[in-house]
């Protein structure tokens, strides 16, 4: 069963390196980094954030992060595994929800 596109983009992934990507501006295009769900492939994940935000995606590319293991005193557990998906915007397009 497909997700619905609200259930795919999760949150931006705000941070120091995606604030400098959202900034950079090589040929006009600008990238921007999104925490999505583990299930989503590059193709739903253009589809849903063109279908939210109203712009033109030009390319998405995805990394799956490791969780880290933490420990606390004796315990130690680990994080949740997760998926950020780095979003580059064709030429003169923008999210207005992000600028800086």
């Amino acid at each position: 069963m497909r997700k619905s596109d609200r259930q795919i983009i999760i949150a931006p992934h705000i941070t120091e390196k995606s604030s400098e990507m959202m900034a950079k501006n090589p040929k006009g295009e600008k990238s921007y980094v999104f925490k999505v769900s583990r299930e989503a492939n590059k193709i739903e994940i253009k589809k849903a954030l063109e279908k939210i935000f109203s712009v033109k995606v030009k390319n998405v590319n995805t990394i799956c992060q490791r969780g880290k293991v933490k420990t606390m005193g004796k315990f130690s557990g680990k994080r949740a595994d997760w998926k950020k998906a780095i979003v580059t915007l064709c030429s003169g397009e923008s999210f207005p929800e992000f600028e800086v």
